[in-house]
C-alpha cells in the first residue's frame, strides 16, 4: 500500500494479509511479546474532528509498535489561516514518517495523498472509514472462520461506515444488504462500484428501504450512530430513522446464531435498544478491540 484512503485501495489478498498480520499481533500481544519494528518512526495524527478510539488506538498502537504517535487537532495547524495545504504537508512530510488524518471532508484527504511524499491513512471522513471496515471483517474472520456463504444486514445512515462496508463485503465476497430510509441511502457512486466489485467475485449486493428484506436469515446485523454526519436536520433525520432501529423484534427475523455489529459511539434506545446491545449476540467489544490490532497492521504494512 502507497496510502489507504478507501476500501478499493485494498484487493482481497490484501485485506486478508492485513487481517492474517493483525491476527499475529494480537496473539503476541495477549502472550506479552513485545514486537516494535516501527522503533523511531514517527506518525502524524491530524485531527479535524474529535474522536476516542480512532486516536487512541493509532496512538497506543505505534506504542506498541515501538514508533511514537504525534496528536495536530485543527487549532493547532495553520491550515487556511497561514501556510496553505501544501506547504503544511510538504512539512510535516520532512518530520514524520505517515499521516493518519480524520477530516471532514474526503477531497481534502484525496488531495492530502496527491501532495504527500510519506503514506497517509484515511482515519474517517465524510464518505469512508476503511480503518473501520477493515476492524469489522477482522473480527467476522475471528467468530466465523472464513467469509463464505455470509450475509451482513446494515441498518440504518447511509454514512461513511456503511459505504466501506459495502466496499469491503462486495470485495471479500460477504452479501451485504443495506436498509435505509429514503434519502438517507449510501453514496450512489459506491453502490454502483461495490456491485460490480461483488458481480466479479460471486456475492450480492441489495440497497433496499426494507428493514425486514435486509435482515431476514442475516448472519450479522450491523448498526452505527445515526447522528455522527450533522448534515442533515436532527429532527427530520430522527423521523426517518425510527423504524429502523436494530431491537430483539428485528433480531429475531434473522439468523438464530446471528451477530451483532455497532461501529460506536452507541446511543441506547436511538439507533439500537439496550437488550441488543448488551445482549448475548453482540460482539461490539472485540469489534473495538480489534481497531487496536487492525490499525497497528496497518501502521506495520505501510510504514516499513
Amino acid at each position: 500500500m502507497e496510502h489507504l484512503i478507501t476500501m478499493e485501495d485494498l484487493s482481497f489478498d490484501g485485506i486478508k494479509e492485513i487481517i492474517k498480520h493483525a491476527e499475529k499481533l494480537k496473539s503476541e500481544y495477549q502472550k506479552g511479546i513485545i514486537h516494535q519494528p516501527l522503533k523511531n518512526k514517527t506518525l502524524g495524527m491530524l485531527f479535524e474532528k474529535h474522536s476516542t478510539r480512532t486516536r487512541l488506538t493509532f496512538d497506543i498502537g505505534m506504542y506498541q509498535l515501538g514508533g511514537y504517535a504525534v496528536y495536530l487537532s485543527a487549532n493547532d495547524l495553520y491550515l487556511g489561516t497561514g501556510d496553505s495545504f501544501f506547504d503544511t504537508v510538504s512539512v510535516l512530510s520532512r518530520y514524520i514518517d505517515a499521516i493518519m488524518i480524520r477530516a471532514t471532508n474526503h477531497k481534502d484527504v484525496e488531495a492530502l495523498a496527491n501532495i504527500s511524499s510519506v503514506p497517509i491513512i484515511n482515519g474517517q471522513t465524510n464518505l469512508h472509514h476503511p480503518c473501520q471496515a477493515l476492524a469489522d471483517l477482522f473480527t467476522i474472520y475471528e467468530y466465523k472462520g472464513s467469509f463464505d456463504n455470509l450475509k451482513l444486514a446494515y441498518v440504518g445512515d447511509g454514512n461513511n461506515i456503511a459505504n466501506s462496508l459495502l466496499l469491503a463485503c462486495a470485495t471479500v465476497g460477504i452479501d451485504i444488504r443495506i436498509a435505509s430510509p429514503f434519502g438517507f441511502e449510501c453514496n450512489e457512486t459506491l453502490v454502483n462500484k461495490a456491485k460490480a466489485i461483488a458481480e466479479k467475485n460471486m456475492s450480492q449486493v441489495l440497497i433496499t428501504n426494507d428493514v425486514s428484506e435486509a435482515v431476514r436469515n442475516a448472519d450479522i446485523v450491523y448498526t452505527s450512530a445515526w447522528f455522527a454526519n450533522k448534515s442533515h436536520n436532527k429532527d427530520e433525520k430522527l423521523m426517518a430513522l425510527k423504524a429502523y432501529q436494530v431491537n430483539g423484534f428485528l433480531l429475531s427475523i434473522a439468523k438464530d446464531d446471528c451477530l451483532f455489529m455497532h461501529s460506536l459511539p452507541a446511543f441506547r434506545g436511538m439507533e439500537v435498544s439496550p437488550d441488543v446491545l448488551d445482549g448475548y449476540q453482540s460482539i461490539i467489544l472485540d469489534q473495538s478491540e480489534n481497531k487496536l490490532h487492525i490499525q497497528k497492521a496497518i501502521l506495520q504494512m505501510i510504514m516499513q
